[in-house]
């Protein structure tokens, strides 16, 4: 059962390599070349390496990998095979691959009762194997001859080792089952795209707070998002969304979710709105400064900025009405003319 575990979690892991293998290629629009794959396999395999953090800084903004751009970094670019454009269609979280990981988890309890069961059955015929092996040793009392009692004790000797080595293996699948539990946990409550923590996450975080905790809850939404995609693709809205991900997280320093298509939620424990606000607005012109564009073709994306509505409050005033008044002071935002922070009365 040891191995099956292993076998259960190494499928996890490579299957969740080969989803962002294929997210990679068609997020460059690289065809399946093994050229290709070998390439997008080094990078995302080792996320910390070298020719990793070169293709994040080259890929900063929203944009796509050259042929250039890959072979300077060691790979091959094969011409002429492009992958069909995807960027018709969004990203999504897939929640089929959490689905599968959860499943697999299952299975693998499941596995582990099975196996858990065999010890305890296994610990009782060993108990009466030694019973018997004692009273065949008393039985034979003085007259019994070394070569007897050696046999005897050998018996033992291999059955305890016997006992010790399952144990061992079932100590190693509760390892791997508590990992495997670990994954799925993380996987339900991460958003795929950013990396951030999910809608789920957020509202796990926020019926956790002690009632009385002071906070501030904000709310903000990308301006004109539809009007990247239908000029530039979801490939590039998603490397948008992204982008401000990573500087809300950055400059905001508390708990940053995707809570659903362009939209993130934002939680501040014990700060006041006056600061909560001034963070978000800090996010917000650090994001407007920057100048995106297309790589491969020059092309201008344009300013990206982000509107925000933060409310002040209590867990005790409930999640719903404290997200609902930011929501509000969001919306007069963009009524405003959007690229702002405005505070709930």
């Amino acid at each position: 059962m040891a191995s099956k575990a292993i076998d259960i979690r190494q499928a996890t892991t490579g299957d969740r390599l080969f989803t962002q293998i294929g997210a990679f290629l068609t997020a460059h629009r690289l065809s399946p070349d093994p050229a290709h794959y070998a390439f997008a396999y080094e990078v995302l395999k080792n996320a910390g390496g070298v020719i990793a953090r070169r293709v994040a800084e080259i890929t900063d903004g929203g944009v796509r990998l050259t042929a250039q751009d890959i072979e300077q970094l060691g790979g091959r670019a094969i011409a002429g095979a492009p992958v069909t454009d995807t960027d018709s269609e969004p990203m999504v979280a897939d929640t089929a691959t959490h689905e599968a990981m959860i499943e697999r988890v299952l299975m693998q309890i499941d596995g582990f009762g099975d196996t858990m069961r065999n010890a305890h059955a296994d610990a009782n015929t060993f108990g009466r194997d030694l019973e018997r092996s004692a009273a065949q040793m008393r039985d034979a009392g003085p007259a019994a001859s070394a070569e007897e009692i050696g046999r005897l004790t050998d018996n033992m000797i291999e059955r305890v080792r016997q006992a010790e080595a399952k144990l061992d293996a079932a100590r190693r699948e509760t390892d791997e089952l508590r990992t495997a539990l670990e994954e799925a946990r993380g996987s339900a409550r991460t958003d795929p795209l950013t990396d951030l923590p999910n809608r789920r996450a957020f509202d796990e975080a926020f019926a956790a707070l002690p009632p009385s905790t002071p906070i501030v809850v904000s709310i903000c939404d990308i301006d004109h998002f539809k009007r990247v995609n239908d000029s530039f693709g979801h490939a590039v809205g998603d490397r948008v969304i992204r982008a401000v991900a990573k500087t809300l997280a950055e400059q905001c320093d508390c708990l940053v979710a995707r809570y659903g298509g362009e939209e993130f939620a934002l939680l501040f424990r014990n700060l006041s709105l006056d600061e909560a606000a001034r963070r978000l607005e800090k996010a917000r012109h650090d994001m407007s400064a920057r100048r995106l564009r297309v790589r491969e073709t020059g092309e201008a994306i344009g300013t990206i900025s982000f509107s925000a509505g933060v409310a002040e409050g209590m867990p005790s005033e409930g999640r719903a009405a404290m997200i609902g008044r930011a929501d509000a002071a969001l919306y007069r935002a963009k009524d405003q003319g959007r690229a702002r922070t405005i505070m709930a009365p």
